[in-house]
């Protein structure tokens, strides 16, 4: 029988309470997510770094706005974090953005997502985009685009992209039961041609790629929004070669699924994955064949505000797991808010900052912490943007201005940050890192997709807690498992392959 909840973990002292700096003023543009009925859904933000000078920086959908481009301008490791905005082309009625690079040549490029033909950007490794769309034979139809998930498959040197649609616009007897298809793009040489469709469809707001069983056969998973398939819809698993739905062995669940995340989080070596929704957010437990819900008692429910009188159901939007603290327990962040005026739940929805216990319980910290802000908040980012070891968030809202949060948790303990490289795949998609620390292996694997409507490139973030003395290795997307290697502590490390050998760089 798997084991719902960790051991007990008792390798570092308990932490202070997590603090967080506002640093929204200082950034160079009021960004806002807006827009009406098309974009009450979206609003995602890509993390990546565009320059080459191991700063993340940001591209924020903005709906009925632009989409805005800042570049990460903090000085030295540790300081106040700054941005500066940079050039992009104007891109209105984008939805969210996922950064990967997509050519093979070093540069992160960009899958946007749009309410209208999806784009994909090429990045020239200065900050500079084009679209590439038609370059590469990517003739998308048009959609209202709100997930997005990319793998590569069978050595392929192009990632397979699949792009998540929601309510079918043209449809005269929706919204209700009109839900969209979505579309599947596998590379034909160096390009795009035509999609295969994903269906049936119940308007998709989340996708994940993930080899969640880890026997080398990554699948498709997808969180939907019951609130127009109303009936006869569910979460749904894709297998990607050929592809199929998963039915025959797939328990159904039904929710009002908004966004995904995936996380080793009782260190049993499998994926397990949060889905937010509104009402309970939804943590369910790998078991291998299957998924099980978590027990009540964990505290990832999050069925309501924590802060208020508001008894209403909460709406979440984007999850994602990182130590906050680095203690070596994976905390959690969900952005939470109003879907626009729905009365059957809560207005005043603070974001949850969830942090995980010694017992494998976890515990509210946001409004410790000083972000239980309770904008409409939609897409997010858990991420270190000054090089101090500590994970800051990002977090974007609709109707309200872009929120920026420097960690500045005190008593907080060790880490590493690990960026593997590969030569045609080069940020690893399909990869595991696993970490050897404090008498436990963290198994982290490496992907794109999830969240809500915005994702992440570059290193991946381990706390180490008391450890001084930790090992690592990594199993690369052909399967090969490199041996055990000494883990560089309090730094940034980029990772390749050399044999079962690992060259570690800078």
């Amino acid at each position: 029988m798997k084991r719902l909840i960790p051991a007990l973990f008792i390798a570092f002292p308990a932490c202070a309470d997590p603090v967080f700096i506002d640093r929204s003023a200082a950034l160079p543009v009021q960004h806002i997510y807006a827009g009406g009925w098309e974009h009450f859904v979206g609003g995602g933000v890509a993390v990546f770094d565009c320059n080459g000078d191991a700063k993340p920086d940001m591209l924020i959908a903005g709906g009925a706005n632009p989409a805005t481009l800042l570049i990460n301008d903090t000085a030295s490791p540790g300081d106040g974090i700054t941005f500066r905005q940079g050039e992009l082309a104007r891109i209105d009625h984008s939805t969210g953005a996922y950064p990967l690079d997509i050519d093979g040549d070093g540069n992160i490029d960009i899958a946007l997502l749009r309410v209208g033909p999806d784009r994909l950007l090429k990045g020239d490794g200065h900050c500079h985009f084009s679209d590439a769309s038609d370059d590469w034979g990517f003739h998308p139809r048009d959609a209202w685009t709100t997930a997005f998930s990319a793998t590569w498959e069978n050595g392929n040197e192009w990632p397979t992209l699949a792009f998540g649609h929601y309510v079918d616009r043209s449809n005269p007897n929706g919204p209700f039961e009109a839900c969209d298809t979505s579309d599947l793009y596998r590379p034909e040489g160096r390009g795009y041609s035509r999609s295969e469709v994903i269906a049936p469809g119940f308007c998709a707001l989340s996708m994940l790629i993930t080899d969640w069983q880890r026997n080398g056969a990554p699948e498709l998973r997808i969180s939907n929004d019951r609130h127009y398939y109303v009936r006869g819809g569910y979460e749904q698993m894709f297998r990607l070669n050929p592809l199929a739905e998963r039915v025959e062995d797939w328990k159904k669940v039904s929710l009002w699924g908004m966004g995904i995340a995936s996380q080793d989080v009782n260190d049993d070596g499998l994926p397990d994955v949060m889905l937010t929704s509104m009402g309970d957010q939804l943590l369910q437990f790998n078991t291998g064949t299957g998924f099980q819900n978590a027990p009540f008692s964990i505290g990832t429910y999050s069925q309501r505000p924590f802060l208020g009188d508001d008894g209403r159901p909460s709406t979440g939007w984007h999850a994602e797991f990182g130590d906050i603290d680095n203690d070596g327990l994976m905390d959690l962040f969900i952005s939470k808010g109003n879907v626009d005026q729905m009365p059957s739940n809560a207005i005043h929805d603070p974001n949850n900052l969830l942090m995980q216990q010694s017992d494998g319980t976890f515990v509210e910290k946001a409004d410790k912490a000083g972000i239980a802000t309770t904008e409409r908040s939609r897409g997010a980012a858990l991420v270190d943007f000054n090089g101090d070891g500590l994970l800051d968030i990002v977090v974007v809202n609709r109707r309200a201005p872009l929120e920026l949060w420097q960690n500045a948790t005190g008593n907080t303990g060790n880490w590493a940050a690990i960026e593997p490289k590969t030569a045609r795949n080069t940020p690893a998609i399909g990869a595991w890192i696993e970490v050897r620390a404090n008498g436990r292996t963290t198994a982290r694997e490496v992907t794109i997709g999830g969240g809500h409507a915005g994702g992440q490139s570059g290193p991946v973030h381990f706390g180490l807690g008391s450890s001084t003395q930790a090992e690592f290795r990594i199993i690369w997307p052909d399967g090969t498992a490199s041996e055990w290697t000494e883990l560089p502590q309090n730094r940034i490390t980029e990772v390749r392959a050399n044999g079962k050998t690992l060259e570690l760089g800078g």
